[in-house]
């Protein structure tokens, strides 16, 4: 199935150089030219992925941003940047963006990092051998259904960003194990956030807040000072 791509940017040449080269990589292109345009098509269109440019008319992009994760949308983002903007990577990563981009760039690269990020965040079933397809990881009160993308605490559906969900499978994977922040920005980020060990920090600070009962005190995903953190089950009582 052909997937859908919104472009969302103010400057009429990118979107054209945008579409044209995302359409000859096989994907159907929708653009928008200001934010409140591009968060109505969201709704409208329901595209795949996002490529959204952060200075915009009516709503910037880490309002837009914004508002879709406040509505539960978690169609993946991937944030375009002027080198001159002041962006912060972790806020725009925090308030929900997967990704970001700096212009000037070629439509290889973006063509690259849409695949990409589509390839960590798209649930293939269809693709997994058929005894994968009911896999699960069951920790007490916590079930996580990678091949379905769902999470339930306490029997109570959650809803993750694509992001978080990744780290959290990753973790529950590697359960027992110590995991530096490094080695997690290179397996569940793999490219561009090299020593930027706040943004492992953002995104297990929002696990915790999802899926344990007091995050000050975590049961499930323990920090091993000095380190990194380690997925644990928790001790029955």
């Amino acid at each position: 199935m052909t997937k859908k791509i919104l472009v969302v940017d103010d400057e009429s040449s990118i979107v054209t150089l945008l579409q044209y080269n995302l359409e000859q990589a096989g994907f159907s292109v929708v653009t928008a030219s200001d934010g409140l345009e591009g968060y109505n098509a969201v709704i409208e269109e329901k595209p795949d992925l996002i490529v959204l440019d952060l200075m915009l008319p009516k709503m910037d992009g880490m309002e837009v941003c914004k508002a879709l994760r406040q509505e539960k949308i978690n169609t993946p983002i991937i944030m375009l940047t002027a080198k001159d903007d002041e962006f912060d990577k972790v806020l725009g990563l925090e308030l929900g963006a997967d990704d970001y981009m700096t212009k000037p760039f070629s439509p290889r690269e973006v063509t690259a990092r849409i695949k990409a990020v589509l390839r960590r965040s798209t649930v293939a079933i269809e693709e997994a051998p058929l005894k994968a397809q009911d896999q699960s990881f069951e920790f007490g009160s916590l079930r996580v259904y990678p091949d379905r993308f769902e999470v339930f605490f306490r029997d109570e559906a959650l809803d993750f960003t694509p992001k978080e969900f990744e780290l959290l499978v990753y973790l529950m994977e590697n359960k027992n194990r110590v995991l530096t922040r490094d080695q997690l920005l290179s397996a569940v980020w793999n490219y561009d956030f090299a020593g930027d060990t706040r943004i492992v920090d953002v995104h297990i600070s929002h696990l915790r807040d999802k899926i344990e009962d007091n995050s000050r005190k975590p049961i499930f995903i323990k920090t091993i000072r000095g380190l990194g953190y380690k997925f644990e089950e928790p001790k029955v009582v």
